[in-house]
């Protein structure tokens, strides 16, 4: 499977997380030899976690799947790019790619509000690849959050 068919997978795991009201961010995690590892989507509400966000999740069911916390090889799929706290554990994972769809320009830590592998001072930096199916990953957002702001009238 290519980078888009990868995304519309992780755009699926979004859905989940929309239906369950919760920010519609979805990811997938894929093994060097193009093998679904682990697929997620956000529930920090419903976890009662701020730390449950798409790629946390994603990236805590490889590791126990997997038996290591080094998840090197993989390419994680994601409709949002990462935060400052996912950057970080993408790094301490050793995730080899990183995919993402709509940039988050309150607290996009890649390429929007933070510029985080522009430091060099990472020991890890995974080959980073963004706008994939982005139009379809922002809707989902838009979508979402104008339902939100309707409800609250």
């Amino acid at each position: 499977m290519n980078d888009s068919a990868w995304m519309q997978r992780a755009l699926v795991q979004a859905g989940i997380a929309a239906e369950n009201d919760e920010v519609p961010v979805g990811a997938v995690l894929v093994d060097a030899g193009g093998d679904l590892v682990a697929a997620g989507h956000n529930q920090p509400i419903g976890a009662c976690d701020p730390s449950a966000h798409a790629e946390i999740m994603v990236l805590r069911a490889a590791a126990q799947k997997l038996g290591n916390y080094r998840l090197t090889g993989t390419t994680l799929y994601v409709t949002l790019e990462p935060c400052v706290m996912c950057v970080g554990a993408l790094v301490h994972a050793r995730v080899e790619r990183v995919v993402y769809g709509a940039v988050e320009p309150k607290t996009g830590a890649i390429e929007s509000a933070q510029r985080l592998f522009e430091s060099g001072e990472f020991n890890h930096k995974p080959e980073i690849v963004s706008g994939v199916l982005a139009d379809e990953c922002a809707a989902l957002m838009t979508e979402f959050f104008a339902g939100k702001r309707a409800t609250k009238k």
